[in-house]
């Protein structure tokens, strides 16, 4: 088994450099041996001038010409570590701290011994052992609502569909037709739980404590929300009156 973390960032110099220290902590505790591609969208702020600058071995940078959503950003990033056929398990995870390192131990286990498995596991919030912490109340409810949602609207029996702390098998990945996908905010999230349904890959949901961000600026807005409400509606739609075609516009 061989895993890459792909960690999208756009302004987020403060918060990388925190992350890769708690990364490189973890590696070594665990004896670890992975790697991490940095997907920079040319912030602003020189996220990936100081990521470069760190000169991390086992760190790669993949710099992005201008921001274009965090879909378009992990699927650059899937291209490339595909490419090298190099990995057989591909970890998404937020670059401003809100999954946290130590959940990264729990969510490889549950990857298990058969590493061509066409695979997905979801760090959950809202789970048995799962939690969130700094986030208003009015938070919790719009995550929840929103997975509600789209658990009914898509006929999917997952807790937390909008949630970014993934792992990925590249053989499920080598299944699915990601240049054809579309979504860019966290709709994305979604999209990418569906497409692994239709493709039928095992699922597994770990509880994770997902803690809102202390630096920077969140990405979250009310386009992002709408994108995903009118998106996924237009999906489940599908869903019930085209579902082969629904399968074909995402599987292999």
């Amino acid at each position: 088994m061989k895993i890459v973390i792909l960690i999208p960032t756009y302004n987020e110099a403060i918060s990388i450099v925190e992350l890769l220290r708690k990364i490189e902590e973890f590696r070594l505790a665990k004896s670890l041996d992975f790697d991490v591609l940095v997907i920079d969208d040319n912030s602003p702020d020189g996220t990936a001038d100081i990521v470069q600058g760190l000169h991390i071995p086992w760190v790669n940078l993949l710099r992005r010409p201008k921001k274009d959503g965090l879909g378009a950003a992990y699927r650059a990033g899937f291209a490339k570590v595909l490419a090298t056929n190099k990995y057989s398990h591909v970890i998404t995870m937020d670059a401003d701290g809100s999954h946290r390192v130590k959940d990264l131990e729990k969510m490889m286990a549950a990857i298990g011994r058969n590493y061509d498995e066409e695979l997905i596991v979801l760090g959950t919030r809202w789970m048995a052992g799962g939690s969130v912490e700094n986030w208003p109340k009015s938070r919790q409810w719009l995550s929840k609502s929103g997975t509600a949602y789209a658990k009914f609207a898509l006929g999917i029996n997952l807790n937390d569909l909008t949630g970014g702390f993934r792992i990925y098998s590249a053989s499920l990945l080598r299944t699915l037709k990601l240049n054809e996908m579309s979504a860019t905010g966290y709709c994305y999230q979604i999209e990418m739980a569906l497409a692994a349904h239709l493709a039928g890959a095992r699922s597994v949901e770990v509880p994770i404590t997902f803690v809102e961000r202390i630096n920077g600026v969140s990405k979250m807005s009310r386009a992002i929300v709408v994108e995903a409400l009118i998106q996924t509606t237009i999906w489940g739609l599908s869903r019930r009156f085209r579902p082969n075609a629904d399968k074909l516009h995402y599987v292999k």
